[in-house]
Order: structure tokens, then C-alpha cells, then sequence
């Protein structure tokens, strides 16, 4: 698998990740089987959060990986922290206190990367800075990002925090498509070109964080999957047909379509299929076209101007 650089830092990780929020289910003989398949596959970065299942996803992947033998120095782990039941948390002592859970259960001395997982509207960046400033001084994080956030969100947080924010996790794919909309419907008097944003896309781009697909095959907002939907006959029709003549599984095409864009994305796959996750994979071996990329995009049901 090719691999990248995370935003504007020197960890080199693989294109794709995969997500664990799912793993807590599984019996870790099972999960076992998905970390060794992935490390196959040439993944390197396996994502978390506190709220996954608990916290029993985290538990149940430190206890899989051991299983595999795996070196901790040739992975990454990613965890993220800030939602509670009921409500949101980036409170200075709620921030350490997580990690702190978050390495007693994934039973690893840091993280490779902390996300604040979603917008708490009574941050006071003063003490996320404080968190962050313990975490990295400490050595129980190296790298910070966030997810699911507004740019001036951002550009708050980056006002006080001395640590580069290197990620950003936002939901994209093919059935997804909010992040590209308005920048193709400029001045345009029709819905795809709401600002709803604030365009997170280039802000991205430009302050050199790396954006990170999550749900990369769903649609809406965990309505479904769209391979194979019938709500999505044409775009189906397309995926087969450009699998067909690259000679791989239709769902490593719609991941390659993420992986197509020069934002240099990297998705979170959250599938703990093995076979599926082969199958995903091979999207690192699909070069789609500029008119292929173009044609998926329309023929998941978006319109261009």
C-alpha cells in the first residue's frame, strides 16, 4: 500500500486507516484476525474513539493485537475524546482524564494522535491548549487534531494551541458529497450551493491538515451503505462498470474516488469484514480519470452547473 505524510508533520502512514468502532463486538480472536488483515493490507493507522462501544472497541483491540505480535512502534493508533451522554466535553481535566482512559484500555503508553471528536459549544481554548500542552510534554500524545469542525472553530482553537492540528476527520463519500458541493455551485441559486461548512475543504488544504473520510461508503448519516442500494442504480451501474475494466471489487472503486482528489485524503475504513477489507484495499491500485471521477460524482445523483 502507498503511503503518505500526515498534514504538516513527518509521520508517514499508509493511505487508508481503519476504523475500530465496530471492534467491541467482536470476540478478539476475530478482531485478531482484522488487525492481522489489515497489516497485510498495509495498514498502519487503526482509529478509536473513548465513546466506542464504551470503550470495550479499545479493550478488545489491545487484547487482538497482542494476539498478532505486532511491534507497537510499527503502528499508529488514533484515538478521540470530548462526547459524553448527553453532551459535549473539552474541558482541560475531561481531556486528560479520557486519554488517560483511552491508554489504560488500548494499554499503550501514548497515542500517535488525539482528535476532539465533536464541536463542544462552551470550549474555552484556553484550556484545551492546557490538555494538549500536559499530553504532548508528557509524551502521551504526539499529534493533535480534530473532527467534525467549522474553520473559525479551528482558527479558535489554533489562536491558543501551541501544537500543530495535523488532522481532520469529516464525513465524505460518494453518497456525501457537502464538502465539494458548494465549491462546484459558486453563485448559484440552487441547494448545493449552501455554504454549509464554511468551506472546510480548502481550509484544509491550505493550513496542510489532513482530512480523513469517515463512513466512507455510507449515505446520509448512517442511513445505509450505497453499494448496491437500490436508491443508487446509476452510480452502481458506474462503479461496476469501472471495476470491471480495472479489474477490481466495485466497492475499492468508491473508495479510490476519495482517494482521487489531490486534498491527499486519507479514509477511515470501518468495515471488520476481512474479506471486505481486502477488497477495500485494492482501491490503492485504481487511478480514476478526471471524466471517471467527474461521472461517479453525477452518478451518485449530484448535478453539476
Amino acid at each position: 500500500m502507498k503511503t503518505m505524510t500526515l498534514g504538516m508533520s513527518e509521520t508517514v502512514t499508509s493511505v487508508l486507516g481503519l476504523g475500530c468502532m465496530r471492534m467491541g463486538g467482536k470476540p478478539e480472536a476475530e478482531a485478531a484476525r482484522v488487525i492481522e488483515t489489515a497489516l497485510d493490507c498495509g495498514i498502519r493507522l487503526f482509529d478509536h474513539a473513548d465513546i466506542y462501544d464504551d470503550g470495550r472497541s479499545e479493550r478488545v483491540f489491545a487484547r487482538a493485537l497482542q494476539q498478532t505480535g505486532t511491534p507497537r512502534a510499527e503502528i499508529q493508533i488514533q484515538s478521540k475524546c470530548g462526547i459524553c451522554p448527553g453532551y459535549f466535553d473539552f474541558s482541560r481535566d475531561h481531556i486528560l482524564g479520557a486519554v488517560e482512559g483511552s491508554l489504560r484500555r488500548l494499554e499503550t503508553e501514548y497515542l500517535d494522535i488525539l482528535l476532539l471528536h465533536r464541536p463542544d459549544a462552551l470550549v474555552e481554548p484556553e484550556e484545551v491548549a492546557a490538555a494538549f500542552d500536559n499530553l504532548f510534554q508528557s509524551g502521551k500524545v504526539r499529534h493533535f487534531g480534530v473532527s467534525n469542525q467549522h474553520p473559525r472553530q479551528i482558527d479558535l482553537l489554533r489562536r491558543y494551541v501551541r501544537q500543530p492540528l495535523i488532522i481532520h476527520q469529516l464525513q465524505f463519500s460518494l453518497g456525501h458529497t457537502l464538502m465539494i458541493d458548494q465549491g462546484l455551485n459558486v453563485n448559484m441559486g440552487v441547494d448545493g450551493a449552501v455554504d454549509r461548512d464554511g468551506g472546510i475543504l480548502e481550509y484544509c488544504r491550505l493550513h496542510d491538515m489532513t482530512i480523513q473520510p469517515w463512513s466512507p461508503l455510507q449515505f446520509g448519516f448512517f442511513e445505509g451503505v450505497f453499494l448496491d442500494h437500490p436508491k443508487f442504480p446509476d452510480l452502481n451501474r458506474v462503479l461496476h462498470q469501472i471495476a470491471g475494466e480495472q479489474g477490481v471489487p466495485a466497492p475499492a472503486v468508491a473508495i479510490a474516488w476519495l482517494l482521487r482528489h489531490p486534498a491527499g485524503m486519507q479514509p477511515i475504513l470501518g468495515t471488520m469484514n476481512p474479506e471486505r477489507l481486502r477488497d477495500l484495499c485494492r482501491a490503492d491500485t485504481v487511478r480514476l480519470s478526471r471524466p471517471q471521477w467527474y461521472e461517479l460524482y453525477r452518478a451518485a445523483g449530484h448535478s453539476l452547473p
